[in-house]
């Protein structure tokens, strides 16, 4: 467990637009839809209009320096030194997009970065935000675009990034198959997306007060992917290599209206497409007096639970490690066991 503190607002600079480059861009060539031009999933779990105006309003209220957002970022782009190999063309979708640019610093080897989100207010914020990322000689393209309908050439780039952005899809799997997709042969794909014991807290404070309060629940907390899934989501997706970690976060706040301003400036508040709209005051303010009676510390502060899931995946290329064909071993495990037993 960690223990993370909040920091203060944000601020931005202003920049000249610049267009991503043509050369890996074709729209909607990887989408995996079959609708007749009408870019909506099969599968309708979240509003994905809403998601948008959610990360149009968090670009205006996003903290300068989030130290919980800046961990994950930090963490995620670690993973980058751990490899030999250089992404001269990389791609970073939508979530925190501004923290992994001011992060990056130099990892990876990156030559051109595209930074895409669904957003214009957000794309617009790191935008403006490159004058204050140190030097690194990268070519830095900004473009708005959706995760689920890439419009990126097929094999086209070398690393794919994405902080906190993939669990509000539709279609998680058909959106990595598309990153997958846009990747060259030995291209990385990582991610981190949030983990199905994030908000716990907030989750039973929500459910108890609304059943004192309504006699009845409804969803307020989006629905998040378990540790178990993501490896089979990799795999699912054809990726090679596939590798999984967590990380859990214990976020302190003074109270519970202060967690929901934090939510709201990193755009994680509920967008389920059959979201109760109305909240009634009483349930409101019910749910911050049980989330303090049940977990408030002896500070007066109240705890709340980040579970990030990384993801890491690569695409097929013939110098990958392999397992060996099966029946293709040359020393049987009953020789071993006599040798070893012999010894001993």
């Amino acid at each position: 467990m960690r223990s993370l503190s909040s920091l203060c607002r944000s601020s931005w600079l202003s920049r000249t637009r610049r267009e991503a480059p043509r050369s890996i861009l074709f729209s909607n060539t990887l989408c995996t839809d079959n609708s007749d031009g009408v870019q909506s999933s099969r599968i309708k779990i979240f509003d994905r209009h809403f998601r948008r105006k959610q990360l149009d309003r968090a670009a205006w209220l996003m903290r300068s320096k989030d130290s919980f957002v800046d961990t994950v970022a930090e963490n995620l782009l670690d993973r980058l030194e751990d490899c030999k190999k250089t992404f001269p063309t990389a791609l970073c979708l939508g979530g925190s997009l501004e923290a992994v640019r001011r992060l990056l610093r130099g990892r990876g080897a990156i030559k051109r970065l595209i930074m895409m989100s669904t957003s214009h207010d957000m794309v617009k914020l790191c935008r403006d935000a490159e004058h204050g990322v140190q030097s690194e000689n990268i070519e830095t393209s900004f473009m708005v675009g959706d995760e689920e309908f890439l419009p990126v050439k097929e094999s086209s780039l070398d690393l794919v990034i994405s902080c906190l952005g993939l669990h509000w899809t539709n279609d998680l799997p058909g959106a990595m198959i598309q990153s997958r997709l846009a990747l060259k042969p030995d291209g990385l794909f990582l991610a981190a997306i949030l983990g199905g014991e994030t908000l716990k807290e907030l989750r039973i404070a929500c459910t108890v007060a609304q059943m004192e309060r309504e006699g009845g629940i409804s969803p307020r907390i989006s629905p998040l992917a378990q540790v178990r899934d993501a490896g089979n989501l990799l795999t699912r997706a054809g990726f090679s290599l596939p590798g999984v970690d967590v990380d859990e976060f214990v976020v302190r706040y003074p109270s519970a209206l202060d967690l929901v301003e934090h939510l709201r400036a990193m755009g994680e508040t509920n967008a389920l497409l059959q979201r109760n709209t109305i909240l009634k005051r009483e349930t409101a303010l019910a749910t911050a007096a049980i989330y303090d009676s049940m977990f408030a510390a002896e500070d007066g502060t109240i705890p709340a639970t980040f579970q990030v899931i990384y993801m890491t995946g690569w695409r097929d290329h013939p110098s990958q490690q392999r397992a060996k064909r099966r029946g293709s071993a040359t020393v049987s495990f009953q020789d071993i066991q006599k040798q070893f037993g012999s010894e001993s």
